[in-house]
């Protein structure tokens, strides 16, 4: 089968209902996103999938129906995505393990919603769970992500 993960078109082969989530690490060694709880309730593994952000975990490979992003084709180290900018000008990350899920969520968010009240930030990022607690930096960073967006 065929997957298209940032930008490159790959030739893999798996059982039908092997998780994107381990196809992208163990087949492609794309190890950004992250293993959290296996039952999509956490978001560790949030990638995007044509645009719309899914849990990893809990999608068969076989399932996918277009051309997926992780937070390796967010952007680069050169040229960041404006929401990873703002996760470093913020400095969201505490130990980091979420923080992949929590950018591509925030990622899709901005997409659909160039302009999120902190309702609509909230209501996004609920099934993005951080242990540190670092929401009110993750609704800062969103909201200077937006900002920026809107300025390009």
């Amino acid at each position: 089968m065929k997957l298209t993960v940032n930008g490159t078109e790959h030739e893999v082969d798996f059982e039908d209902d092997m998780p994107l989530l381990w196809v992208l690490r163990d087949e492609l060694n794309i190890k950004g996103v992250k293993y959290g709880c296996g039952v999509a309730q956490c978001g560790a593994c949030t990638v995007h999938i044509d645009g719309e952000a899914v849990r990893s975990c809990q999608t068969a490979a076989a399932d996918v129906w277009g051309a997926v992003t992780t937070i390796e084709g967010l952007g680069t180290p050169d040229a960041m995505h404006a929401v990873q900018a703002a996760w470093v000008d913020h400095q969201v990350a505490q130990c980091g393990y979420c923080q992949s899920g929590q950018m591509m969520q925030a990622a899709a968010l901005l997409a659909a919603n160039p302009a999120p009240t902190d309702a609509d930030i909230d209501d996004a990022m609920n099934g993005n769970l951080c242990r540190c607690g670092t929401y009110p930096r993750i609704r800062a960073a969103v909201k200077t992500a937006a900002t920026k967006l809107q300025e390009v």
